[in-house]
């Protein structure tokens, strides 16, 4: 990846986790932890990877995202406002009444959410079956799906990957966002996946790629480059991220969920503008 697109990128991540902070910001509440570990992937998705039309959300032949942990909506809201979907100030409505912005991602209100999710497990297997559907009708485009560590406790989750293997379905990448804490806990500690979430999708029959750093877009670059070579096997991408990173009252704890202060707010979004500040400086 050249300097310049490494740089946009990281500028792009840093705008995201901003928009992200202040969309939950504007209901005082909510899923920090799990949004924030994802804003890299998303900028590499939205920024640089995905075939897309913004002007054109239903496009037949584009890529697909489907965000199969829901309550993550925040992140994708930001993606998308800043993407050019909708203006960006329509998403600080976040969880009110009548808003087209609910807590989990719903393609009937949000304008770009190509798959409503939610329900944990489900979005996977809405995803295999959307690249499925891209196979069957000739289509040359990819599906990712984003899937929590905490998720893939769910059945669902490995009937789906089982699915997916079987009718080698190499369109479609999965994105692991392991950031190693769900709801309750540790992952661990509340469901341990024994010898670790990859060597499951790699028993499945996935190809699987570990980033070691999955806040590290040239990474993320790198692994679905590598993904796009792939033929005959979905592949898989854990990416090892740190729940809440760039949120200054959620990173230290790994927290799930959280109801800050005004002040903790502001604090968080100063440092989050500020660090968007020194990235575009780096030029």
């Amino acid at each position: 990846m050249n300097k310049q697109k490494l740089h946009d990128l990281r500028v792009f991540a840093a705008e995201i986790r901003l928009e992200t902070l202040k969309i939950i910001g504007s209901r005082g509440f909510g899923h920090v932890g799990g949004s924030m570990s994802m804003a890299d992937a998303m900028a590499v998705l939205y920024g640089d990877v995905m075939n897309i039309d913004p002007k054109n959300p239903r496009w037949e032949d584009r890529d697909w995202f489907v965000l199969s942990k829901g309550h993550g909506g925040p992140v994708m809201y930001a993606t998308l406002g800043l993407k050019g979907y909708y203006p960006m100030e329509s998403a600080y409505t976040l969880n009110q009444p009548g808003t087209d912005f609910p807590s989990h991602t719903d393609r009937r209100k949000t304008v770009g959410v190509d798959l409503t999710t939610g329900s944990l497990g489900q979005g996977m297997s809405e995803a295999v079956g959307a690249a499925l559907g891209s196979k069957v009708k000739g289509r040359t485009n990819h599906v990712f799906v984003a899937v929590g560590d905490g998720e893939c406790d769910e059945g669902e989750v490995w009937e789906a990957a089982q699915f997916a293997a079987h009718y080698k379905l190499d369109n479609l990448v999965c994105l692991v966002d392991n950031n190693k804490r769900q709801l309750d806990g540790a992952v661990a500690d509340v469901m341990s996946h024994g010898k670790g979430i990859g060597a499951k999708f790699d028993a499945f029959g996935w190809h699987v790629i570990d980033v070691q750093d999955g806040n590290d877009v040239e990474q993320i670059s790198d692994a679905i480059a590598e993904a796009y070579t792939v033929k005959g096997q979905p592949t898989c991408l854990i990416l090892n991220t740190v729940k809440g990173k760039g949120a200054t009252f959620a990173e230290p704890s790994g927290a799930h969920s959280s109801q800050p202060t005004k002040e903790q707010w502001d604090e968080a979004i100063a440092a989050s503008e500020a660090q968007l500040a020194a990235i575009r400086a780096e030029q």
